[in-house]
């Protein structure tokens, strides 16, 4: 290529790396030889002539689930069709991975980050001001820093949930939950689900919520017959994620009890997975692959028009399947 455009290694190297020390007209050179050579025309010329590597990074607490599948998926579909290729990085929910990753992804030059679901703490949020690249954060919210993002009110949706099982006729309603510290997900859905008790004047008190580490199948599995023991009369459990609540259905199948004859469960997410639970599950459902498109596009529109763009709460609404019965 240097040999192409009759400059050094040093000054192609310059060029291609932003640096400074040659002419216009030695930049065009270099570019044309690129073209001509072939040598990833697209990426690199254009990456050139506006300082963008039309790649950007999205970091996941955890990558074994549907849940992240479907916004992926989303995520994917507009990255594509603005002609850009994505990064994706598994954090583990550990600081230390997450700043590794935040360091590649800066080494990478990537021209944006989407940050999902887990809370965006100070340490990520200096590294990223630093890096000088635009942030949109996905299914998570900070109230800390004025940053865009993409999510359902878990609170609001929580209730609604909470309100489907009194609306067909349970009175006695129980909780499985996740950790009653995350901000982001546990606490507002549990709020969420005291609050529709509260307003319909039903009884309420802490045996009826049981709390996990995760929102996985198998804190669902172990949760059941903890929650059971502690509120035996309940007939029906809003569970705070899809997982939970077919690890709940499955510790009835293990215990004899039949769900919905004798116990109602509705879950959250309305994951793919849901419809194929026995009995199919009735869920709240977010629209996590047009929560994704959304969050890419926003960043997009950040990239490309330099706008200042307004954070999105997206809809919920119930899907009704068969683990809910009304209970007259």
């Amino acid at each position: 290529m240097a040999k192409r455009a009759n400059v050094s290694i040093a000054t192609v190297s310059r060029i291609v790396n932003n640096q400074t020390g040659y002419s216009e007209k030695t930049k065009k050179k270099v570019l044309e030889a690129i073209e001509e050579l072939g040598y990833q025309p697209n990426a690199v010329a254009r990456g050139l002539i506006n300082r963008r590597t039309h790649t950007i990074g999205v970091l996941f607490p955890k990558l074994s689930s549907t849940f992240v599948t479907d916004l992926l998926s989303g995520i994917e579909k507009a990255t594509h069709e603005a002609g850009s290729s994505l990064i994706v990085c598994h954090t583990e929910s550990n600081g230390e991975k997450t700043m590794k990753y935040l360091q590649l992804l800066n080494e990478k030059r990537i021209d944006g980050i989407i940050f999902t679901s887990a809370p965006l703490i100070d340490e990520y949020y200096q590294y990223i001001s630093k890096m000088n690249v635009p942030l949109v954060l996905l299914s998570t919210e900070s109230y800390a820093y004025n940053v865009p993002y993409v999510k359902v009110n878990d609170r609001h949706a929580a209730y609604t949930a909470t309100q489907y099982l009194i609306k067909q006729g349970h009175k006695d309603i129980g909780m499985i939950s996740g950790n009653k510290d995350d901000l982001i997900a546990g606490r507002p859905r549990i709020d969420g689900f005291i609050s529709a008790l509260q307003d319909h004047n039903l009884p309420y008190d802490e045996q009826k919520i049981v709390t996990n580490q995760g929102f996985s199948f198998s804190d669902g599995l172990g949760s059941l017959k903890t929650l059971l023991d502690q509120s035996p009369d309940i007939t029906a459990i809003f569970a705070a994620s899809d997982e939970l609540a077919m690890g709940a259905i499955s510790a009835a199948y293990q215990l004899g009890i039949k769900v919905p004859d004798e116990l109602s469960i509705i879950g959250y997410d309305n994951l793919s997975i849901a419809e194929m639970a026995i009995p199919p599950l009735t869920s709240v459902a977010q629209p996590l692959t047009e929560m994704g498109e959304v969050a890419a596009n926003m960043l997009f529109e950040i990239l490309n028009h330099d706008k200042v763009v307004k954070s999105r709460i997206m809809p919920h609404q119930i899907k009704e399947r068969n683990s809910v019965k009304e209970r007259k």
